[in-house]
C-alpha cells in the first residue's frame, strides 16, 4: 500500500489537497495518508537521508499562495539534501474557520493561533472582529486547532475539517480578506521519469549562478531564444555564505519538448548548479500561450530538422 505524507498534523490544507489528488486518481490506489510535524519532514520521508531510508512514496507540501507568494520552507527542502520532484500539482481555495472549544465566544478570545499564511490572509478580519486577541504563530493550521483543544489559546484560523478532527465549534466560517486566496500544492515523488507532456504543463528548476555581472541575464537569454515563457522566479539564500543565491524558475512547458530540453542544456552550461524539480501538468489545465515566432524557430519539428543538418554536415553529406 503506497504511503502519501502530508503538511499534518490532520486538518490541513495540505491534507485536503492529498484528499483532492485522490479524488481525481492521481494517487495510486489504495494510497494511505499520513501526517508529518513539518514539510522538511514530509521531503525528507519521501528522499530519504544520509542516516535514514525513505519511509514514503510520495508527499503533499504547499509550495505557493496566491496572497502570501511561495511557502520558503518547501523551497528550501526542494533544494537540499536528497533529490525529489514533482510530479503532479493541485491548487486549492483557501478559506479559512474560526475555530474555539464550544461554549467560547468570540468577546472572549484573548488569543488565536494560526500559521503565518493564514494569519496574513484574516489580518483585517481578526482586527476588526478580535481587536484585543494577540495572535500566536503555528507550525500548522491544524495545529493551531489542537492547541485551541488542548486549552493552549482561546482559538484557531484552521480548515474547516479541522473542527471534526479536534471537536471544537466554529464562531465564524468563511472568513479571508481576499476573496479568491488560493494555494498550489505539488505531490512529490523520489526521481523518476516526468509524466506525459500534456500542453498545458509547468517545468521547475533549481539554479545557482556564476558570480559576475550578466549571468542572470544571459540565463533568461537561453530561455527567451527558445520560447520558453518564464512564470515565476525568485531567489533563497543558499545558506553557503552571505550574498550567494539560488534561484528557482517555473517554466511554461514540458522538458519532453525539444525547445525545453535544449534550454535547460544550455542552463547547464551556464550555471553553477541546475536541480530538476518536476515537468508536470498545471492544475489549471490552460494550454501556454506560443510566443509569435515559435513555429518557425522552436518547434520541435525544426529542432530535429536542424540536429539532422549538423549530422549530415559532420558526416560530409552536407555543407
Amino acid at each position: 500500500m503506497p504511503r502519501v505524507v502530508y503538511l499534518g498534523p490532520e486538518g490541513t490544507f495540505s491534507e485536503q489537497a492529498a484528499r483532492a489528488l485522490g479524488r481525481a486518481e492521481v494517487l495510486p490506489g489504495g494510497s494511505a495518508l499520513a501526517p508529518s510535524a513539518t514539510i522538511d519532514e514530509a521531503v525528507r520521508a519521501v528522499s530519504g537521508t544520509s542516516d535514514a531510508e525513505p519511509t514514503a512514496e510520495l508527499a503533499v507540501v504547499p509550495v505557493e499562495n496566491s496572497v502570501e507568494g511561495s511557502v520558503v520552507a518547501t523551497l528550501d527542502a526542494l533544494s537540499s539534501g536528497a533529490p525529489t520532484v514533482a510530479v503532479a500539482e493541485t491548487v486549492l481555495p483557501v478559506r479559512f474557520s474560526v475555530l474555539t472549544r464550544p461554549g467560547t465566544t468570540l468577546d472572549r478570545v484573548r488569543t488565536v493561533a494560526t500559521h503565518p499564511h493564514a494569519a496574513a490572509q484574516v489580518r483585517n478580519w481578526l482586527a476588526e472582529n478580535v481587536p484585543r486577541a494577540a495572535v500566536l504563530p503555528s507550525t500548522s493550521t491544524a495545529a493551531a486547532a489542537r492547541s485551541v483543544r488542548d486549552g493552549e489559546v482561546d482559538a484557531s484560523v484552521s480548515t474547516p475539517v479541522a473542527a471534526e478532527h479536534y471537536g471544537l465549534a466554529a464562531v465564524a466560517e468563511d472568513v479571508a480578506d481576499v476573496r479568491h486566496a488560493e494555494t498550489r500544492f505539488l505531490l512529490l515523488s523520489r526521481p523518476v521519469a516526468p509524466p506525459p507532456p500534456t500542453g498545458w504543463d509547468r517545468t521547475s528548476i533549481a539554479v545557482v549562478l556564476p558570480n559576475h555581472p550578466g549571468s542572470l541575464a544571459g540565463a533568461l537569454h537561453e530561455l527567451a531564444l527558445r520560447d520558453i515563457s518564464l512564470s515565476r522566479i525568485e531567489s533563497r539564500p543558499t545558506r553557503n555564505r552571505l550574498g550567494e543565491y539560488r534561484f528557482f524558475l517555473d517554466l511554461d512547458g514540458h522538458v519532453g519538448e525539444s525547445r525545453m530540453a535544449d534550454g535547460l542544456a544550455a542552463l547547464r552550461r551556464r550555471c553553477v548548479t541546475v536541480r530538476f524539480l518536476g515537468s508536470f501538468a498545471k492544475a489549471d489545465a490552460i494550454p501556454r500561450v506560443h510566443g509569435p515566432d515559435e513555429g518557425r524557430h522552436t518547434s520541435d519539428e525544426v529542432f530535429a530538422e536542424a540536429s539532422a543538418w549538423v549530422r549530415a554536415v559532420r558526416e560530409g553529406r552536407e555543407v
